[in-house]
């Protein structure tokens, strides 16, 4: 008997002794239909402005509470520091502006929550919030400063300039369609005939 033959084979295949074909594997020892999977890195991480500000606050009032709980009042302000280098590393450089004029009030913010969730219980709560707040100002004011100083020194060389000058390019459009907006859309023009005669009225 005649051994049987191999028909069309497909692509890349080739018969073995037996007549039977034997399909070409991948690399990775992965048969031919198989898809090799593939591993994504992903990029790093970035924050919107807003975003930003999120970590800001919370560092500094993970901070001011911590200063409260553990009876350590550096923590208040290293938590402010940290979270200002955090947010200025990782801001995407389109919102580096919203981050960089935010630290004064984000400060604020987050030591009037704290002092408020230190004052709770207590007989006059105002006036514990008050004397809280003042108190951390006073004794945070470096802080503040430096936590400032830190976000400035870290987004400028990352784009800050960029942004401040394209928000004055955005401002100097906005005034320019607002004076053609407030011109006169009707002019009068006064016909070459009128203007000599009141120029010879003028003269006589």
């Amino acid at each position: 008997m005649s051994s049987p033959t191999v028909r069309e084979a497909p692509a890349g295949a080739s018969p073995d002794a037996g007549g039977r074909v034997r399909g070409q594997r991948g690399r990775g020892g992965r048969g031919r239909g198989s898809v090799p999977a593939r591993r994504s890195r992903g990029g790093p991480v970035t924050l919107t402005g807003r975003g930003g500000v999120v970590v800001v606050f919370a560092a500094g009032l993970a901070g001011a509470l911590g200063a409260h709980w553990f009876g350590l009042p550096v923590l208040s302000g290293v938590g402010f520091a940290a979270g200002c280098v955090v947010a200025a590393l990782a801001t995407r450089k389109a919102d580096l502006l919203t981050l960089a004029v935010s630290p004064p009030a984000v400060f604020l913010g987050a030591a009037v929550l704290a002092e408020l969730v230190a004052a709770l219980g207590e007989p006059s709560l105002l006036r514990s919030v008050s004397v809280g707040v003042l108190s951390a100002l006073a004794r945070d004011a470096s802080w503040l400063f430096g936590g400032t100083l830190l976000v400035l020194a870290i987004t400028l060389p990352r784009g800050l300039m960029s942004n401040v000058r394209e928000l004055r390019g955005r401002l100097r459009g906005s005034r320019l369609f607002e004076q053609e907006e407030n011109e006169n859309p009707v002019r009068w023009e006064e016909p070459p005939v009128g203007r000599h005669r009141v120029a010879r009225e003028e003269a006589e």
